[in-house]
């Protein structure tokens, strides 16, 4: 499931990958830390009152881009609760035992992942691995904030290649956040 934080006009970070104009008005993070908690890192778990083995995730898929404030904070395992992937051709192997640097083909390797047993895997970003991913992607599940960017980095990679979705649910959360979810 890709599940990501979005503008109106599609953009799910800034040009240079910030991403602090989205927010988190009250509201939307109560039910957030209701409805998803394991998106949380595990840092903020105590300042919401979340159990990390709440949620339907155990594994956590990333880009080197979403990765990086996590890193640039001292954090080298963002989502310790889940099994954590980070998609990157330029970073090292991980001295951290709880998170993996694939260099590989990011398709093949989700496609595995797949079929080991366990629970959803969530696709936390960024764009250009969403992008790739797409053809894997079962669910889609996009929070609307009411922000227009202009430009930044794209929901879902850069070219131009369809994807249908059907609409299984909006919900107005709080703060003009809408979570919108889609179904493959």
């Amino acid at each position: 499931m890709y599940y990501v934080a979005s503008t109106v006009d599609g953009f799910i970070a800034g040009p240079d990958g910030s991403y602090d104009f989205f927010g988190l008005d009250p509201d939307v993070g109560r039910h957030l830390a209701t409805h998803w908690p394991q998106t949380f890192p595990t840092v903020a778990h105590g300042q919401f009152g979340i159990d990390g083995r709440q949620g339907r995730f155990d594994t956590v898929v990333m880009g080197r881009g979403t990765y990086e404030p996590a890193l640039r904070a001292g954090i080298t395992s963002p989502y310790a609760h889940l099994r954590q992937y980070v998609f990157s051709r330029s970073l090292p192997p991980s001295d951290d035992p709880t998170l993996q640097v694939v260099s590989g083909d990011p398709v093949e390797f989700v496609r595995d992942l797949k079929q080991r047993p366990g629970r959803d895997i969530w696709l936390c970003g960024g764009g250009d691995l969403a992008g790739q991913l797409l053809p894997e992607v079962d669910e889609l599940v996009v929070k609307v904030n009411p922000v227009v960017a202009g430009s930044g980095v794209p929901l879902a990679g850069r070219a131009f290649d369809p994807h249908r979705f059907t609409l299984t649910d909006a919900t107005p959360i709080g703060g003009g956040v809408v979570v919108l979810r889609y179904a493959r």
